[in-house]
């Protein structure tokens, strides 16, 4: 994806002030009386956990902190910007860019996510960002249940200047225009094919079966596809989101990650308890509805906004 543009920073911390507000006045109020013994580091472990960090890295951040300071005289700063640290060393392995294999042709995305983490519009964003990256983009409106998400991915080409593969009217079967998309994306020399599936619940058993079948539709022209899995994850579910990804992993090998709606979410801490959990790789973040609002992933960055600091 092209360089993040002027003013990221500002949307990435204004996105996360809810987070770092909360932990940023609890680290306050915990580190006024200045030394860090047990009771402080207990009540600093409760508040890194209802940050939604996770219990097991709540403790690990926690754990680190003794080692390094216990019994000191520590400010709030010093605090902050140790877990800040911490937490950039959790992420750096997870922040990844967005694989594109150009030789692939079509190199093809599987974009899946339970309803309501804002899929479509990232496939919108994701083919906008493609094409001002100089490579040429398919989106295959493989959401045949909702009207809604064709004509929402539609909107998408025309604003991209990019061909939308679709049925007419609801019921089509996915897997089937999943396979005409990629034939047709495979016989123009296009460079990057987006498959923007339906919104499932990731208890619905049946739907689950689709994905799957999706994915092997496709395998039957190329094995190598799809070549990137991606799930879509909505922040605001906070801890929820780990068990969208376990069972999303159980249906088709998910390759990574992009974390949206962070703007506004009081949850931008499960984003460090699912890197340490399940260390999938993290290709973007978004923060916002415009375009440039879906950015990749720089850990430092993320960890000293989620802090509060200055990058």
């Amino acid at each position: 994806m092209s360089k993040p543009k002027r003013g990221w920073l500002s949307r990435l911390k204004a996105g996360l002030s809810r987070t770092s507000a909360s932990l940023g006045s609890g680290i306050g109020g915990i580190f006024s009386r200045g030394r860090l013994d047990d009771e402080a580091l207990e009540e600093l472990e409760e508040l890194l956990i209802l940050g939604d960090m996770g219990a097991a890295t709540a403790a690990e951040l926690s754990a680190t902190l003794a080692e390094e300071k216990f019994g000191k005289e520590v400010s709030e700063e010093e605090i902050r910007s140790a877990l800040a640290d911490q937490i950039t060393a959790i992420l750096e392995p997870v922040a990844q860019p967005f694989p594109i294999d150009r030789a692939a042709k079509p190199h093809v995305v599987l974009v899946a996510g339970v309803n309501g983490t804002g899929k479509t519009t990232t496939v919108g964003k994701l083919a906008s960002q493609f094409r001002a990256d100089g490579l040429s983009v398919m989106m295959a409106a493989a959401d045949t249940f909702r009207a809604a998400a064709v004509e929402q991915l539609k909107i998408w080409g025309e604003r991209t200047d990019c061909p939308v593969v679709a049925r007419d009217g609801t019921g089509g079967d996915p897997a089937g225009l999943a396979y005409d998309a990629y034939a047709r994306a495979r016989d123009e020399g296009v460079d990057v094919l987006l498959i923007d599936t339906a919104g499932r619940l990731q208890n619905k058993a049946n739907l689950m079966a689709e994905l799957q079948k999706i994915d092997r539709v496709v395998k039957k022209i190329d094995a190598a596809a799809p070549h990137t899995r991606l799930l879509v994850l909505d922040a605001t579910t906070g801890q929820n989101a780990h068990s969208q990804v376990e069972i999303f992993r159980e249906a088709i090998d998910i390759d990574g990650l992009i974390v949206t709606k962070l703007d506004g979410t009081a949850k931008g801490g499960v984003l460090v308890a699912l890197a340490k959990r399940f260390g999938l790789p993290v290709f973007a973040l978004g923060v916002g509805e415009a375009v440039e609002d879906l950015r990749p992933f720089d850990a430092r960055e993320f960890a000293r906004a989620l802090m509060n600091l200055e990058n």
